[in-house]
């Protein structure tokens, strides 16, 4: 600890007249003391007039460097360059502290030692209003030092000159948020130094190239320059070879098929963005099914020696570090900022106030800082100062992701880590769900024709379809009888299978359905029963697991009110239980769309004036009405009392029950009178999330701004629409089918805002999606999974490799020879070239293009011996014209390869049929190398 630092935590910091002090303490009820109680930031400004020369001049923070917002310097005057109102995405380079336009065929391509400025302005016809724009800073792992704390004022002022909502976010290389790789669906590539003073990120068709680059990431892929060596390759990676015309993508032989059918596409993205879709891709899968490519690749990389290394793993949070959540508060006392701790999760929206700024820190995954409307501009410009000091106060990595936002702009990831947000939109509604399903509960079209109202309403018809009910006993199911149906047991599991048609097609959602007071044998016995079933429907059952108390309103829909669950003693159960004397009913719902009667403890305590309960008694039945239900509610449980009671019925009125009702009770004894409030109408947005548990727990990537697009048959994505979760499994993934469930009860039980482990978890596999989840895409095509090729078929579909390997490689020592130092031409003739190359010894082509400078003047020099000691096949002498021209191959000289009938013309005959010399005619394109030989009898 310094003497300044020792200070801090003695109040007794001593700085220069204008420093900021900045102290934090911690609030005394929190659960874990990540922060001491004390300490303070001292900033001392460096002089103004030293950054005219020093644009990396820095605040000095007792010894740590905090950088100097030098975006303050450029002329935001000006205001934003123009933006283009249809597109959604639009990037800038920063460059001579310009913002200089990315052009978008480069889209995707970022220089790690520049700064960039990404803005999303979503363009969905079906986003939702008031959705924010999202403005992010990137900074490069090589970018200079002041270029870290650039965000601050820098987007501050670009976001005023925007207007409306917009959240604000700061990027590092290597380390982006999911909303900022999912901009880019192909993929994300790394390129190595700076922007070449041209500005030209993309060089189209362009062939003189040979890079090598790693592929890796799960749903978002990115793709980073590394040294042309056998030494940069690993066992579990892809890398893609990119020689120009030729684009070589190998697969680690430990590589999922994910990665690899990923990997694939990146390299498809390049060829058609950089090469105008005219180079060849192929795909190494097998190194000893593959040896012509092999060739092609030990040309460039030398022999391979030793075995393949494993790849480092890569750190990701699982679910339960990202649900250690902790709120502070960020306020100015006197000359001190203080942080103080509020509180952990689960969190309420209550907590926050408009006048205040506070700071979220998600377990160190992110840094959320919310800015109340009320707050000063003052506090709002130092928002990413103060995140980054946050940072570093607790010793998070410098690359943690940092997230800003204004009240009213929240983004869905901040309002999922509370237990419930309100937005002003919704604050508005009285209409809530169930009534705007009495609007359209007879038109079973519209919800078929609007997948999008079927996903809100939770309804994939109007449960007019045919049901089929099996009770689980001794692990196995009976049949129950159709006038039992509804009757269910709350010791007991059921299978319910629904059957309806869609568009003329015979769609089937299994629910399972859990009494709460089931043993794990029978819940076991459950799924094991559901997976028969499913085997027997050919995998077409959509699996939607609900536990007693939590029923989807299309559950509740299928038996039109008369759902009744009882603790254990209806005649089909068969467990030989009696009926208690004395049965209490809790009826809920207005209709018979949302209607659920539970059996409830029979005594007073367990009453609510809102609702309405009967009474079972040996003698007589009491329909208890609460002063707070409605008309509806007790219209609806006259129809419920015919199902239970056989017995005279009593209408009660609360506060006029007669003696007997509470002696059947039990006695009097307090209740719950108060009147209910209304339901809770949360303004919560889906999220998807890729499910990924290669080795451990369980760790979720989230696909932002999502489509149909982002869903792959290997994969298993997770789609939480709040009020239910859907697991969808691809057509690759059925290995994951069992473990999908219980990944989706750990994605409940460890969420930050503390949600309910019934929620219903909907299991959906690819082909079989119903409406209630193809509303929450923007768009569906019903006929993609037909139309769009596997991996396997698109490496199929590439050309392979050419039909003569010697092509290749004569133009990969090409470019090799026309790179080194002392030779100032083109390169020899591909064939000599060729020829030269095959005679270097083993030991040479080890080493690799890069080993050294003497592997490459030996290359070079055997090149040129034999470039003058070949007179025959390539000097100027050659074979006569009539040998070689519309000759069979088996009617060429001995020892012509017929590939290559040209090149043994010489110098003059070559010029008088081709019309130029052997360099020009091997410096074109193949395909024109080809036509031109094609015409001339040379093919």
């Amino acid at each position: 600890m310094t003497k300044s630092q020792a200070g801090a935590s003695e109040g007794g910091v001593q700085g220069s007249p204008g420093s900021l002090r900045v102290t934090c303490r911690q609030a005394t009820k929190s659960r874990a003391p990540f922060i001491p109680r004390s300490f303070s930031f001292l900033l001392s400004p460096v002089p103004l007039g030293t950054m005219e020369h020093n644009k990396d001049a820095v605040w000095r923070a007792n010894g740590c460097l905090q950088s100097v917002c030098i975006a303050c310097l450029m002329d935001t005057r000006r205001g934003l360059p123009d933006i283009e109102s249809h597109r959604d995405l639009h990037i800038w380079i920063i460059e001579n502290l310009q913002m200089v336009p990315v052009p978008e065929p480069a889209y995707g391509n970022f220089f790690e030692k520049h700064c960039y400025v990404v803005l999303h302005v979503p363009q969905s016809l079906k986003a939702t209003p008031g959705v924010p724009k999202d403005l992010h800073y990137w900074v490069g792992k090589m970018a200079a030092p002041g270029a870290q704390g650039a965000p601050g004022s820098f987007l501050q002022h670009l976001k005023e000159a925007l207007g409306g909502a917009t959240v604000q976010h700061r990027e590092v290389q290597g380390h982006e948020s999911a909303c900022f790789r999912s901009y880019f669906r192909s993929g994300i590539i790394y390129r190595k130094g700076g922007l070449a003073s041209a500005l030209k990120h993309v060089e189209t068709n362009v062939y003189n190239i040979q890079r090598l680059l790693r592929i890796r990431g799960g749903k978002h892929v990115s793709a980073t320059e590394v040294e042309l060596s056998w030494h940069s390759f690993n066992n579990s990676d892809v890398f893609l070879l990119d020689l120009g015309r030729m684009m070589i993508q190998w697969n680690g032989p430990k590589a999922s098929a994910a990665r690899k059918a990923r990997g694939l596409f990146l390299t498809h993205s390049l060829r058609d963005r950089e090469r105008g879709g005219r180079a060849q891709v192929s795909v190494v899968d097998d190194e000893a099914e593959a040896t012509d490519l092999m060739e092609i690749m030990e040309a460039v990389l030398g022999r391979r020696v030793g075995s393949l290394h494993a790849a480092m793993p890569s750190k990701r949070m699982n679910q339960l570090q990202k649900a250690n959540v902790h709120l502070y508060q960020v306020c100015q006392k006197s000359k001190d900022l203080v942080v103080q701790e509020l509180s952990t999760c689960p969190l309420t929206q209550d907590l926050l106030q408009e006048e205040n700024c506070y700071i979220l820190d998600q377990g160190g995954f992110k840094i959320y800082v919310w800015q109340g409307r009320r707050a000063s501009l003052q506090e709002r410009g130092a928002a990413f100062r103060r995140a980054l000091n946050f940072i570093q106060a607790k010793g998070y990595p410098s690359y943690t992701s940092v997230e800003v936002m204004d009240d009213g702009a929240e983004s869905a990831g901040f309002k999922q880590l509370f237990r419930s947000w309100s937005g002003q939109q919704r604050k508005n509604k009285n209409l809530s769900g169930m009534g705007k399903l009495l609007q359209v509960k007879l038109d079973v079209g519209k919800l078929h024709s609007q997948p999008e109202l079927a996903a809100q309403l939770r309804m994939v018809d109007d449960a007019s379809g045919s049901v089929q009910i099996w009770c689980i006993q001794d692990s196995h199911r009976q049949p129950v009888d159709p006038k039992r149906h509804g009757q269910l047991c709350a010791d007991s599991c059921y299978l319910v299978l629904y059957t309806y048609r869609r568009m003329g097609l015979v769609q089937h959602v299994l629910y399972l359905w859990q009494g709460l007071q089931a043993t794990a044998h029978e819940i076991s016995a459950l799924r094991g029963n559901a997976e028969e079933l499913d085997l027997w429907y050919r995998g077409a059952l959509v699996q939607e697991h609900v536990t007693m108390g939590s029923e989807p309103p299309h559950f509740l829909a299928i038996f039109q009110g008369q759902l009744v669950i009882f603790q254990g003693h209806p005649r089909h159960s068969r467990k030989g239980q009696p009926a208690p004397a004395v049965s209490l009913f809790h009826i809920q719902g207005t209709d018979s769309y949302n209607t659920r009667t539970m059996e409830v403890p029979a005594r007073a305590s367990a009453l609510n004036s809102s609702d309405v309960f009967l009474l079972v008694t040996a003698n007589l039945c009491y329909l208890w009405f609460g002063k707070g239900c409605s008309g509806d509610q007790r219209e609806m449980a006259r129809t419920v009392v015919t199902i239970i009671c056989r017995e005279d019925m009593e209408i009660v009125l609360e506060g006029q029950e007669p003696p007997n009702f509470w002696e059947a009770l039990g006695g009097r004894a307090p209740y719950r009178s108060n009147k209910r409030p209304p339901e809770d109408v949360c303004d919560f947005q889906p999220r998807l999330f890729e499910c990924s548990c290669q080795a451990g727990p369980l760790v979720l990537t989230e696909v932002v701004f999502f489509s149909q697009e982002d869903l792959d048959k290997y994969d298993v994505m997770l789609l939480d629409a709040w009020q239910e979760i859907f697991l969808w499994l691809g057509a690759a993934a059925s290995e994951w089918k069992q473990e999908a469930v219980a990944w989706g009860q750990e994605y409940l039980k460890t969420h930050p805002a503390g949600r309910s482990l019934a929620t219903p978890i909907v299991l959906v596999k690819q082909g079989h999606e119903p409406p209630t989840f193809i509303g929450w895409f923007c768009t569906w095509d019903p006929y993609k999974w037909s139309n769009t090729q596997s991996y396997e078929e698109v490496v199929a579909g590439d050309p392979g490799a050419v039909s003569t390997i010697s092509e290749i490689t004569a133009e990969i020592v090409n470019f090799r020879l026309s790179r080194w130092p002392g030779n100032d031409r083109a390169g020899p003739l591909a064939l000599r070239a060729l020829k030269s190359s095959e005679d270097i010894s083993e030991s040479e082509l080890e080493l690799g293009p890069r080993a050294g400078t003497g592997s490459r003047s030996t290359v070079s020099s055997a090149s040129s011996s034999s470039y003058q000691s070949s007179p025959q096949s390539l000097g100027s002498g050659g074979l006569p014209r009539e040998q070689l021209r519309h000759q069979a191959a088996e009617d060429l000289p001995e020892g012509v390869d017929p590939a290559h009938k040209e090149a043994y013309l010489s110098d003059s005959d070559f010029q008088d049929i081709f019309g130029k010399s052997k360099e020009e005619f091997y410096s074109m394109a193949k395909w024109r190398q080809q036509q031109e030989k094609q015409q001339l009898g040379f093919f």
